[in-house]
């Protein structure tokens, strides 16, 4: 079988943004709270449905407008610019709150020297509500 690679020109753009997803199926009852689609880039559970963030140093779409201080304030927070909606899965945020600011300086100094990738990731899915039981 053939190794097969992940391309690298869309590195660290996050969910592509002319990939449509359907629905997210409905999870069973019982101990699984997430799902993935097969790109990795679009989840759902209880949260609703989010997408991997374009997380490139492009103006429109990336990090490009985000300063150090935006960075570090999101990741310390869970929140977006450190003051919006919440940092959603699959953003391990309890993971990297643990970072030291050089840690967190280091990460945002590397992001900015990948190259742009113009990519609209689309905004979350808020959960379906629920039936009445």
């Amino acid at each position: 079988m053939p190794q097969r690679t992940p391309p690298t020109t869309r590195l660290y753009s996050g969910h592509p943004q002319q990939l449509k997803m359907p629905p997210a199926p409905t999870l069973p009852e019982g101990p699984w709270v997430m799902i993935a689609g097969a790109t990795n880039t679009a989840w759902a559970g209880p949260w609703g449905v989010s997408f991997t963030a374009n997380l490139t140093p492009d103006i429109e779409t990336g990090l490009g407008r985000w300063s150090e201080a935006d960075f570090i304030r999101t990741i310390r927070t869970g929140r977006h610019m450190g003051r919006g909606r919440e940092v959603l899965p699959p953003m391990p945020i309890a993971l990297y709150n643990h970072f030291t600011d050089r840690d967190l300086k280091a990460v945002y100094a590397y992001l900015r020297t990948i190259p742009p990738i113009r990519n609209k990731v689309p905004d979350p899915v808020p959960p379906a509500p629920q039936a009445a039981r």
